[in-house]
């Protein structure tokens, strides 16, 4: 919109009260007042072509119309001109809605532009809306710099009305753009305008008297009171309210508050609309605001948990998702009304907007982390206390500019998370392992174990659950690899995958894992369940820290040994890093081929070396050579998968543990990633090959009749075009 244009969208509690007449005639008071153009906008889906009657015109053209034939391209200002119709009371008509169509099949990001279009002819545009914001209502009040709620002296009106105003002020339409017209008083009537304003809590602007007469008269002969009956109540004032808002420039004024606000999504039919909030995206306050606006965001939170007990509330695992909104609407009423009382420099629908979303999220929600779960290139987020948050965004480590407002919502924060999933944290146990709703792993410690305050740390994963070709897509391995890995899980091999800390292990488990056929018995074994098998017939074990007597522990290594009583085909654990290694070799051993495990190293040779210390964690004190036998003979293929320096997440080996030789445990790479260097964005070049080593499997493979190509054995230098790719390769790194 332009600068110097306004909207007015006149809207009705609850049809029949007058709109359309005041629309019309405050449109003709505002142009004649001011002397500039101005367009009445019929904007009414349900009562289009009223406007027509009342101005004695008809109207040839729709604008939705034009907008349907413009497509997504932006309406041109000849374009809009074909639906307007001059009327004989110095404005313009044009409708928006074709009164004989049932549906009204226009996109609303539509209406936008062409309001922008319609700003660049005239000042002032008034715009005549629907009952309610409704789902093509919402954008032209997103353009709106005063909105105008008609009521009228009628207890069911005054209901509806109470709505309209509750819907608008969830939108949070600032309450300075908001003014109440009562039209049709009787002042020896039994409503009186202090009864309406205590009904609506909102003061009355204008109060126009009843004259049934004079409207009638002025429908009868399509003549507006404001040009052919001004001495009327009615017409008076509409012309007293267009001179104050001309002369005080009110629509200036109110210009500066909505002028940055962000378009809201557009709600259903008969859904209350929420705040809107882009993706992703924060407001920005400079230095100075930031303190004010976390004192005022710790006052209102403060005020909140005094107004409504939200404490056991928000964290009740038993709650509904309608329970949930109705909640999350009864906290957002409170901490509106709270910030209307309060005297802060916060007035823009934007500024107002984030703060609203930010205290509810503080209060029902994981606060200020809710925007860093949403954002889809954040991997992880490690909070090492109250202001100091950092990132894994795109592969790289980056503060963010995110913070909790203190260590005390911090704490909350995490008591909500760890709740959740029925586990505790406190003094006694200070430390705590959980999952979001969504998988995502968490780790949270606290004082006194932690000295700068309660530390959180949460692994998101995928909301899509991803497959092979995702990850050759994403460069993690080629489709030569995975059609390997596909073979070797049917051929029932027991596969370990090995990697650092943040490698992608557990979404390489999940990825391995989902190639298990369907009518096996699948049983997952885990600290706090993050995978997400996409087979029916899985059961699916989860850990249990103690009691606060210190007692009813349930570790790995009792789900693993109890698992073997569930007759399962397959044993998937998510992670050995203690004595339950040596029950999960045990079980390889002993009938359970083809099942899934990862651990903790930085080669295949490594993972030999750290699953042997690992069972002797298991306090067997068994000799050396008994658990490498053990090993050798229960690990088929070691799979590593590491993270590198530019943050791309490979598996950079795939290994075959081929036996024991003396005291030492055999292994045999099959594939492997080759580093050539670094490119000038700091990326890392390379390329996967197989070593030419044909595997003990394929033998196995042969007699299961599980199909493989032999090619994929053969090494990249012995494949056609090698040198001409190398030499690409190494002119770019």
């Amino acid at each position: 919109m332009k600068e110097s244009s306004y909207v007015i969208a006149v809207l009705g509690g609850k049809g029949g009260v007058g709109k359309s007449l005041l629309a019309t005639n405050l449109a003709i008071a505002f142009a004649r007042q001011s002397k500039v153009k101005t367009l009445l906008l019929d904007a009414d889906p349900s009562g289009s072509g009223d406007l027509d009657i009342i101005n004695g015109v008809t109207s040839k053209n729709y604008l939705e119309g034009v907008l349907e034939k413009v497509g997504e391209e932006k309406i041109s200002k000849s374009q809009f001109a074909t639906a307007v119709s001059p009327t004989a009371h110095d404005i313009d008509l044009a409708t928006f809605f074709n009164p004989i169509r049932i549906d009204h099949p226009i996109r609303p990001h539509s209406i936008g532009p062409m309001l922008d279009v319609a700003s660049q002819t005239y000042t002032y545009i008034i715009a005549d809306l629907g009952v309610g914001p409704e789902s093509l209502v919402v954008p032209f009040l997103e353009e709106a710099t005063l909105i105008l709620t008609v009521v009228e002296p009628d207890v069911l009106v005054l209901n509806q009305s109470r709505k309209c105003l509750g819907r608008l002020q969830r939108l949070l339409f600032p309450s300075e753009m908001i003014y109440v017209l009562l039209n049709k008083h009787n002042p020896k009537g039994p409503i009186q305008p202090a009864v309406i304003q205590k009904h609506l809590n909102k003061k009355v602007s204008l109060i126009i008297p009843n004259e049934p007469g004079a409207a009638a008269l002025s429908l009868a002969k399509a003549q507006p009171l404001v040009v052919h009956q001004p001495n009327t109540q009615i017409a008076k004032g509409c012309v007293q309210l267009a001179r104050s808002v001309v002369e005080q420039k009110i629509l200036h004024r109110l210009k500066q508050i909505t002028a940055k606000k962000p378009k809201a999504p557009m709600p259903k039919a008969g859904e209350q609309g929420e705040a809107p909030v882009a993706k992703g995206e924060k407001i920005s306050f400079d230095e100075k605001s930031t303190k004010v606006r976390n004192d005022l965001k710790l006052h209102v939170h403060k005020s909140l948990l005094e107004t409504l007990d939200l404490k056991d509330v928000a964290s009740s695992k038993d709650m509904t998702p309608q329970q949930k909104m109705a909640l999350r609407e009864k906290a957002k009423r409170a901490i509106l009304t709270i910030l209307e009382r309060e005297d802060h420099p916060f007035k823009t629908r934007e500024e107002m907007q984030a703060i609203v979303k930010e205290v509810l999220d503080e209060a029902l929600a994981l606060g200020p982390l809710e925007d860093l779960l949403a954002d889809d290139r954040v991997t992880e987020i490690m909070v090492n206390h109250a202001h100091q948050i950092y990132l894994e965004k795109d592969g790289k480590i980056q503060l963010s500019k995110t913070l909790f407002s203190s260590n005390h919502q911090l704490l909350q924060v995490i008591e909500r998370i760890v709740a959740a999933v029925g586990r505790r944290i406190d003094e006694k146990t200070p430390y705590v392992d959980a999952r979001l709703k969504d998988g995502s792993r968490v780790h949270a410690i606290i004082p006194p174990c932690v000295m700068q305050g309660p530390m959180l740390t949460i692994r998101k994963f995928p909301k899509e659950r991803l497959a092979a070709s995702d990850l050759v897509s994403f460069g993690s391995m080629t489709p030569e690899m995975a059609a390997f890995l596909e073979a070797l899980v049917k051929a029932h091999c027991n596969i370990v995958i090995s990697g650092g800390t943040g490698s992608g292990k557990t979404t390489l488990l999940n990825v391995i894992s989902s190639f298990i056929p369907s009518s096996e018995r699948i049983i997952t074994v885990e600290d706090s369940a993050e995978l997400n098998l996409p087979q029916d017939h899985v059961g699916r074990l989860e850990t249990r820290p103690p009691n606060v007597e210190g007692e009813g522990e349930v570790s790995i290594r009792d789900l693993v040994k109890n698992c073997l009583r569930m007759r399962p085909d397959r044993i998937v654990v998510g992670e050995c890093r203690g004595g339950e290694a040596l029950d999960m070799l045990q079980a390889m051993n002993t009938g359970h081929d083809g099942s899934l495990t990862t651990v903790h190293s930085n080669s295949p040779r490594d993972c030999i070396a750290r699953l042997q210390t690992l069972c002797l964690f298991a306090g067997m004190e068994l000799p050396a050579k008994a658990i490498k036998e053990q090993i050798a003979s229960a690990v088929h293929y070691v799979v590593q998968q590491a993270r590198l320096s530019d943050g791309s997440r490979k598996v950079t080996y795939i290994t075959e543990v081929s036996g024991i030789q003396g005291d030492v445990v055999t292994t045999q790479d099959i594939f492997e990633f080759r580093k050539l260097g670094l490119d000038e964005d700091r990326k890392v070049k390379g390329y996967f090959t197989a070593t030419g080593y044909v595997p003990q499997i394929t033998q196995q493979l042969d007699e299961l009749g599980i199909e493989y190509d032999r090619e994929l054995f053969k090494p990249e230098e012995e494949k056609p075009g090698f040198e001409d790719r190398m030499a690409k390769f190494k002119k770019t790194a």
